[in-house]
């Protein structure tokens, strides 16, 4: 896929307080090949570049989110204008692998094993769920949580975020 470029604004969600998010015509998400059949690089006015996925609004528009701290690098606001380049993310998981999850992988053939039979989703919300702490030692404390909890858990593709973070199923 060549990069697709346009431009568009920011938006906020009304039911989610304090989320922005950019509108994606419906064009570029056709261009996509369609809501969740890949995942992105997405480009803010040359400036900020992070990794995403399309979420559907109506008419086959699509949205991607813009937390507070990406607008505030960005120095944008609800209908502030931006320019967009969207490029096909290559990468494995589509995040950002955190190093304290990737060295929890090279030491548990087991765990890094349990972790490539979840769905893409699933590895990516354990990927963010780890990665979304400052310290060190609290992501390895999630890792390690989290893997040692999907490997108690019956390997049966039915696994749940919830029972991973050792909470019973609701």
């Amino acid at each position: 896929m060549k990069p697709l470029q346009f431009t568009s604004e920011i938006y906020r969600l009304e039911y989610l307080l304090n989320v922005h998010y950019i509108e994606v015509p419906k064009n570029i998400v056709d261009a996509t090949g369609g809501i969740g059949k890949m995942r992105l690089v997405c480009e803010v006015n040359n400036t900020l570049s992070f990794k995403c996925g399309l979420v559907a609004l109506a008419d086959g528009k699509a949205y991607i989110t813009l937390n507070n701290a990406r607008c505030k690098k960005l120095g944008v606001k609800e209908g502030s204008p931006v320019e967009i380049v969207l490029i096909k993310d290559e990468s494995e998981f589509g995040m950002d692998m955190p190093e304290e999850l990737a060295e929890l992988f090279n030491q548990d053939e087991e765990g890094v094993a349990r972790f490539r039979k979840l769905t893409p989703a699933m590895q990516r919300y354990i990927i963010f769920y780890v990665s979304q702490v400052k310290s060190s030692n609290k992501r390895i404390e999630r890792a390690l949580l989290l893997i040692e909890n999907l490997k108690r858990l019956p390997d049966n593709g039915k696994e749940t975020f919830r029972e991973m973070l050792g909470l019973e199923k609701k």
